[in-house]
C-alpha cells in the first residue's frame, strides 16, 4: 500500500511541478528544462532560434548535425544492397545491414568498424519523399537516448536514403509477435516500457512540442541491451502553439493504434501518443497484436477485447502473455494494466500527460 502512496506521491509533485514551470515560462507547454533527471541532461540542437525545425527541403538537408552520404559509399557498405544484408522489408523498401569506419564515415569490410541500418526508399514513393524528409527534420535535430540515432542521408538522383544506429535487436514487434526470436521476461518488458514513456515525454515536454503519431510496436527498436529507441518519425508533428489546443491534420498511421478522436476528426494532439502508448503497453502484457485480422469481432481489436479484463485483478490472468509462464508479480502486472486502461480513456482529457505514465511506471 505504501507503493502506491509513493507513485501517487510522485504523479501529484511531476504535475504541480510542471504547472509552476508552465508559470514561470508563461506558455502553453512545458519548456525542454522539465525537472526530471531524464529531460535535464539531454535536450535539442539550436532551441535558441525562433523555429527549431526547418522548414525548406533546403534547410533541413543542410543541417550541420547529420552527413550527407553518397550513394556509391552506402553500395559499398552494404555490398551493393545485397539480399543476404536485408534487415526488413515495408511498403516503403527496404532497411540493409552496412558498414563504416566511425572516424571517417567511410565504407568498410563486413566486420569490422561501425554497424549501421541503412533505409533505402522506393523511388517511385511521392509520400516517400515527403516522410524522408520529415524523418531527416525531427532526428537531424533532437538527441535523447530513448530516440534512434540518424548519421545521415542520401539524395542523389532519385535515390532516398536514411542511415542509422544499427539496432541490434530489432523491433519489439518482432519479439512478441514472431516464433523466433527468444520470449521476453517481465523486468525486459517493463524496461522497454519505461524507456519507451522516456523518450515519448521527452518529445513532448521540449520547447516545441514534437508528436509522433504513429508509436507503435514495429517503431520501437532495442539496442543489445534491450534499451528501446523510438524510430519512425515521418508521420511527426509539431504540436499545437499559439493557444492552439490541437493540430488539424489528415489522419494517418497505424490501424489498431489511433485514438478515437483523431480518427473521428483529423485534430491531433500529444494525448493521441498517449492512447499509442496505451495500445502498447496492452501488447507488453498480454503478447497479443493491436489489430489481429486472422480473429473477429472484439477479438479482432486488442483494446475492444482487452477492456474487459483489465480493470479486474481475477480477469487480468485471462489476457496476459502465456509465454511469461506466470513469472510476473501480480500487483505490479495489475498497475501497468491500470496503466493501460488510463491511457486508453475515449476522452483525451482524462488521459494522463506522458511525464505522469513515466511517473507510474518507474515506481514498480
Amino acid at each position: 500500500m505504501s507503493r502506491v502512496y509513493d507513485n501517487w506521491g510522485k504523479l501529484v509533485a511531476s504535475v504541480l511541478n510542471r504547472e509552476k514551470l508552465r508559470e514561470i515560462a508563461v506558455c502553453d507547454s512545458l519548456s525542454s528544462s522539465f525537472s526530471t533527471d531524464y529531460s535535464s541532461r539531454f535536450s535539442s540542437a539550436s532551441l535558441s532560434e525562433a523555429s527549431r525545425y526547418p522548414k525548406s527541403e533546403a534547410e533541413i538537408l543542410s543541417s550541420p548535425h547529420i552527413k550527407a552520404f553518397t550513394i556509391y559509399l552506402l553500395r559499398k557498405a552494404t555490398r551493393n544492397f545485397r539480399s543476404d544484408h536485408i534487415l526488413g522489408e515495408g511498403s516503403f523498401g527496404s532497411v540493409f545491414k552496412g558498414w563504416i569506419d566511425e572516424h571517417t564515415l567511410t565504407a568498410t569490410k563486413p566486420g569490422s568498424g561501425l554497424v549501421i541500418a541503412v533505409k533505402k526508399l522506393k523511388p517511385e514513393s511521392y509520400r516517400g519523399h515527403k516522410e524522408w524528409l520529415t524523418e531527416i527534420s525531427y532526428l537531424g535535430q533532437l538527441h535523447h537516448p530513448n530516440l534512434v540515432k540518424l548519421f545521415g542521408y542520401c539524395s542523389e538522383g532519385d535515390n532516398r536514403l536514411l542511415v542509422y544506429e544499427f539496432m541490434r535487436k530489432g523491433s519489439l514487434d518482432n519479439h512478441l509477435h514472431r516464433s523466433g526470436p527468444p520470449p521476453l521476461n517481465w523486468a525486459t518488458r517493463i524496461k522497454i516500457a519505461v524507456g519507451c514513456a522516456r523518450g515519448l515525454s521527452f518529445l513532448h515536454e521540449t520547447e516545441e512540442q514534437v508528436i509522433h503519431r504513429n508509436f507503435t510496436a514495429s517503431n520501437i527498436l532495442l539496442d543489445g541491451e534491450f534499451n528501446a529507441k523510438l524510430s519512425g518519425f515521418g508521420l511527426a508533428r509539431a504540436g499545437p502553439t499559439g493557444g492552439e489546443t490541437h493540430v488539424s491534420t489528415r489522419v494517418m498511421g497505424t490501424s489498431g493504434y489511433a485514438a478515437p478522436e483523431y480518427v473521428a476528426t483529423g485534430r491531433l494532439t500529444a494525448k493521441c501518443d498517449v492512447y499509442n502508448f496505451g495500445v502498447v503497453l496492452l501488447e507488453l502484457i498480454s503478447g497479443r497484436r493491436a489489430l489481429d485480422r486472422t480473429k473477429v469481432g472484439l477479438e479482432s481489436n486488442l483494446v475492444d477485447g482487452a477492456k474487459r479484463y483489465i480493470g479486474d485483478k481475477r480477469k487480468l490472468l485471462w489476457i496476459m502473455d502465456i509465454k511469461l509462464n506466470a513469472q510476473y508479480p501480480k500487483k505490479a502486472a495489475f498497475t501497468v494494466a491500470n496503466v493501460a486502461l488510463q491511457c486508453l480513456n475515449h476522452d483525451a482529457k482524462m488521459r494522463p500527460c506522458m511525464a505522469e505514465v513515466l511517473a507510474m511506471l518507474e515506481g514498480l
